[in-house]
């Protein structure tokens, strides 16, 4: 009887270590849903913007729809990158959790393994955030265009 208690023990600090990284892929999936929203106002912008382009009786006056499409799509490469590497940060965050168990339970030895996949874990979610950082920055920077260019023809 007294083994059946410690395994029950084990298993309840395991998951208590399990807890951590499932932690971590909720507040990845919050900043997923900001990284998504974004793409969808970048594409229904585009969207918009081609609508316009596209129209026989078009005749460019004003601002450069072709090249705000062209940022457009730049920002849209960040930011579907972002996704990428966020949500593969999630699924090395879910094999590290998964890992956790296994080791556990297996006669092998997988802390190396599992320190591995959340080190890589770690640097799929920094890029994921730097190519966010550079989507924002691209984004602020043809807004401050817009504006002076706004100005310039008032």
């Amino acid at each position: 009887m007294i083994p059946s208690a410690v395994q029950a023990t084990d298993v309840a600090h395991l998951i208590q270590v399990a807890l951590t990284p499932i932690f971590l892929i909720s507040a990845i999936g919050v900043t997923l849903n900001v990284l998504t929203s974004r793409l969808a106002r970048i594409v229904d912008r585009a969207r918009s913007m081609e609508a316009i382009v596209l129209r026989p009786d078009y005749q460019p006056v004003g601002r450069d729809l072709n090249a705000a499409l062209a940022v457009l799509a730049r920002r849209a490469r960040y930011i579907n990158a972002a996704i990428t590497l966020i949500t593969l940060s999630a699924l090395l965050i879910a094999l590290v959790v998964v890992m956790l168990f296994v080791n556990a339970f297996a006669p092998w030895e997988f802390s190396a393994f599992i320190a591995i996949l959340f080190i890589l874990s770690m640097l799929a979610l920094a890029a994921a955030l730097m190519a966010f950082l550079i989507e924002v920055r691209i984004a602020t920077t043809t807004l401050q265009i817009g504006i002076e260019a706004a100005s310039r023809n008032s």
